[in-house]
């Protein structure tokens, strides 16, 4: 009986227990319920924000472009036949007017034998006819007619000097040449490709902007770039400008040119380029973290007098961590950094002021 008294007893103290602890509980609850909807004990949350400071800001377009050799062209040939020599080396440098191939010309020599003897004849036929119509002894027609056999002569044999100098193909320019697809023997024609030949010293940057940037653009403005597995920045000039924007786009295609004496720059490749539209002296700038996506625009909270107000702004360029704010704050305004997407409109905060450079 002892122990059964004994063990009620504890069950009722440790009932006890957990029931006052319950009302306790419950109490505090009511109490802080209370205080917050009386308005002003409400408890501030806790917020990180920054004094924001004029600065200067270089006002960049980030834009995707593709590199273009500075010359590049299919060598083939004008006229069909057989290569009789094949005179450089895949992936060589070749000079301007260095000869590439050489195609068999001997019908063509005969052909123009031929045409010599025919044209040696035809301008006998006329020295005579020219002579005998000083004489009188023939009349003009006959002697225009002797004329015209000679022009028609000798134009066949430039004729025929025009295809034989067209058997011997040279380099337009100078430029690295690249794998060649004929053979000593290969039968060729006008569709035939031999090589590619790519003038590399300089190579062209082509990109577009958005139209809205349009009135930006002027010729020699310098841009700088770079390109996929190289850390280093190349410089380049905008050279050529289109002169309407594309319709369909949107946007207003450019070119600039850099130099590559070094050969880094590889035709065909991809270039992220950073176009420099201005620079901004007092240029208001926040971190991306700052601003929040609402349904007619973006906002930003600010505190005052321990407050968070949200405020409508404009916003400009952005870099990896901060966007340029065009309107709705100004320099001094305590812009809320860290802890804004449960802040509501007049919300109580205690702000940590950081110091982090922008």
């Amino acid at each position: 009986m002892k122990l059964k008294n004994i063990v009620l007893l504890l069950l009722a103290i440790l009932l006890g227990g957990m029931i006052f602890y319950r009302i306790s509980e419950n109490k505090d609850k009511s109490d802080e319920g209370g205080k917050g909807k009386g308005g002003g004990d409400k408890k501030p949350a806790k917020v990180t924000g920054m004094v924001l400071k004029p600065q200067v800001f270089s006002d960049n377009l980030s834009l995707s472009g593709s590199i273009d050799a500075n010359e590049q062209i299919e060598v083939r040939s004008e006229v069909s036949g057989v290569v009789e020599s094949i005179n450089f080396d895949e992936g060589t440098f070749v000079s301007k007017g260095q000869m590439l191939f050489k195609i068999n010309d001997i019908e063509l020599r005969a052909q123009l034998s031929q045409a010599r003897t025919k044209q040696t004849l035809a301008s006998e036929n006329e020295r005579r006819a020219k002579l005998l119509l000083q004489k009188e002894a023939i009349s003009q027609e006959e002697y225009d007619v002797s004329n015209a056999d000679f022009r028609s002569a000798q134009a066949q044999t430039q004729l025929i000097q025009a295809q034989i100098a067209k058997t011997t193909v040279r380099a337009p320019f100078s430029g690295k040449i690249g794998l060649r697809s004929i053979s000593k023997g290969t039968y060729v024609t006008s569709t035939t490709v031999i090589a590619n030949l790519v003038n590399t010293n300089q190579v062209k940057i082509t990109f577009s902007i958005p139209e809205k940037y349009a009135t930006k653009m002027k010729v020699n403005s310098p841009l700088s770039f770079t390109v996929a597995g190289s850390k280093e920045t190349y410089t380049a000039k905008i050279y050529a400008i289109e002169p309407q924007i594309d319709v369909t786009t949107r946007t207003l295609q450019m070119r600039a040119i850099a130099q590559n004496s070094e050969g880094k720059l590889i035709p065909g490749t991809f270039a992220n380029v950073a176009l420099p539209l201005e620079n901004i002296n007092d240029a208001l700038l926040v971190p991306t973290e700052a601003l929040i996506p609402v349904q007619n625009g973006k906002k930003i909270f600010v505190s005052i007098h321990g407050k968070a107000k949200e405020i409508m702004v404009e916003t400009g360029a952005r870099t990896d961590k901060n966007i340029l704010i065009l309107s709705g704050l100004k320099a001094g305004d305590t812009v809320l950094t860290s802890g804004v997407m449960t802040l509501k409109d007049d919300s109580p905060v205690k702000v940590s002021i950081k110091k982090d450079k922008l």
